[in-house]
């Protein structure tokens, strides 16, 4: 095929600014280049933080790390701070031209793109395309074997796929893959090896069940405020640190906090001291805090922070109870919150195919358009899994049923505190959606404690997240095509975005490039249209048969 010197692109040139541009400039690959084309592209409720942000989202960053400069300026595609960008992370696309001296992609070459750069470190996040790389709202996308190989691992992060599914499947693998991850993303289950440890102790309490919760190795150095007594016989060797108050102390500085002692005060004070990826375990020895306390619960996804506790005098016990993943189990009693929308969606799909024994799935949202179309994909599958399923429109009646696992598919911090509410013991709550990072809210922490509930979140993938999805689809164990609900060439693109955020959509949209001329239509709207199309959509989900005809009756 050709390769043309310009293409149509959607930009964003500022907040809020989104246009189409229909003669782009097709970037030639450099030595270390590859020039893929774009087959599809899904639409994310993640585009919306960049566009309203723009060079304030922490991605849209100057890669400040990770990779020398002077190759960042070869790269006609890094598009850091108030440079236009164009979005799309959800990508499936086909290698056209490759640089003389790339190794690890050939033209003709499927890929599936892992589009999350962590090494590459931002301000204030990490390097992505579709945010400070272009992404892939064009006909043709630009990478450079210099980024997307990790140093590390040495993996690629343009993964090679078959070429017997569709386009569509693959570029859903990446939403797919932050709802995997939320599941099998391991918890740490001890106090960091290595870290930073502070202690602190009411008056009178005994400093229990330390030394036994260190990990492979014990933390570099304790910090000690209030608990003085006998610190050698639990601190293992560790050098001490004894501070006379909080003040003494930097914010966000700590990977471990343990408080024996049960005053709200306190608690809210060491909730600014915890690092990213920090735990808090609250040592209540048979006391009451007695009062809701404001913890950041927006740091649980974006910061991967967690809150442990235990009624006992023994901080190994908090520890002990850590679930070592996010994964229903047997005999759960699962609820979806907002699981209408397309990332919701996923949540209960993949909880019906989970393979579960004794399982009870139920679907709450506040639309019922949204939860009739989720009804309607669920129905298929409960003919080969047996689930107990049902859903509930909470704008007609609120859910006060208690759970012991329940998935937030909503950024909102009082979802968190409800869960806690109707939590039964042993509950994990999975804080999927992004609740904005400086969001504190009020908790039961008593009741979290007692029923040792655990709130937990991650943001992204990884690349093996990928990997699971990717095996899982071409197993034929799932279809990332059950999420589709609308597709679109680039004419429609910006009205696909539109819907994304006016939330008019339950499922996912996917665009193709190659489609210059096609506006956004939803599935029912495509069957209408296209009789021909319609015929390879059983039970009206999106297929392999129906995307080649649809690039075949569409151009």
């Amino acid at each position: 095929m050709a390769i043309p010197t310009h293409q149509q692109a959607v930009e964003l040139i500022g907040p809020d600014q989104l246009r189409l541009n229909p003669a782009k400039s097709v970037y030639p690959p450099g030595p270390y280049q590859v020039l893929a084309r774009v087959e599809a592209v899904g639409l994310c409720f993640s585009d919306l933080k960049l566009l309203s942000q723009f060079d304030k989202h922490p991605r849209k960053g100057e890669i400040l790390s990770g990779i020398d400069r002077s190759i960042l300026s070869e790269i006609p595609s890094y598009c850091p701070g108030s440079r236009p960008t164009v979005p799309g992370h959800e990508i499936s696309c086909v290698i056209e031209a490759v640089g003389e001296k790339v190794r690890r992609c050939r033209p003709g070459q499927r890929v599936l793109v892992q589009t999350d750069y962590r090494w590459l470190k931002t301000a204030g996040s990490n390097a992505a395309v579709g945010y400070n790389f272009e992404g892939a709202l064009q006909q043709y996308v630009l990478f450079d074997e210099r980024v997307y190989v990790d140093p590390e691992s040495g993996e690629s992060f343009l993964i090679p796929v078959k070429a017997d599914v569709s386009a569509s499947a693959v570029a859903l693998v990446e939403p797919w893959a932050c709802v995997e991850s939320s599941y099998v993303t391991e918890e740490r289950r001890t106090i960091r090896p290595g870290g930073r440890l502070l202690v602190v102790a009411d008056e009178g309490g005994t400093v229990r069940g330390i030394r036994e919760s260190f990990g492979a190795e014990p933390p570099a150095q304790i910090f000690i405020l209030g608990a003085e007594r006998q610190p050698s016989a639990w601190a293992g060797g560790v050098p001490l640190r004894t501070v006379q108050g909080l003040h003494e102390l930097e914010d966000g500085a700590y990977d471990d906090i343990v408080y024996f002692g049960c005053r709200r005060e306190m608690i809210e004070r060491l909730n600014d001291k915890l690092a990213a990826g920090g735990i808090v375990n609250i040592v209540l020895d048979s006391r009451r805090i007695g009062q809701p306390v404001s913890i950041g619960v927006g740091r649980i996804h974006y910061g991967m922070t967690r809150w442990i506790g235990t009624t006992g005098p023994d901080a190994r016990e908090s520890y002990q109870a850590i679930p070592a993943t996010g994964e229903i189990r047997d005999g759960e009693r699962a609820v979806v919150v907002g699981a209408g929308g397309p990332m919701g969606q996923m949540h209960v799909i993949r909880m019906i195919c989970s393979g579960c024994r004794d399982l009870s799935v139920t679907a709450t949202d506040l639309d019922e358009g949204r939860l009739a179309a989720l009804e309607r994909k669920v129905r298929a599958l409960l003919k080969s899994h047996t689930v107990r399923y049902r859903s509930v429109l909470t704008r007609e009646k609120p859910d006060s049923e208690t759970y012991s696992y329940f998935a937030l598919m909503a950024p909102i911090g009082a979802l968190a505190a409800d869960a806690v509410a109707r939590s039964r013991p042993g509950t994990r709550i999975n804080v999927f959606a992004g609740i904005p990072a400086a969001v504190r809210q009020e908790i039961d922490l008593d009741r979290y404690i007692a029923n040792q509930c655990y709130l937990f979140g991650t943001s992204g993938s990884r690349l093996r997240d990928m990997q699971i999805v990717l095996d899982k689809l071409l197993s034929g164990r799932l279809d990332t095509n059950c999420s589709v609900d609308a597709v679109s060439g680039m004419a429609g693109a910006i009205d696909g975005i539109l819907a994304v955020k006016n939330r008019t959509l339950s499922g996912k949209i996917v665009v193709y490039p190659s489609l210059e001329k096609m506006p956004l239509l939803t599935l029912s709207q495509v069957c209408r249209l296209y009789p021909d199309i319609a015929e390879k959509m059983p039970e009206g989900i999106w297929t392999k048969e129906a995307e080649r005809q649809l690039l075949k009756s569409a151009c």
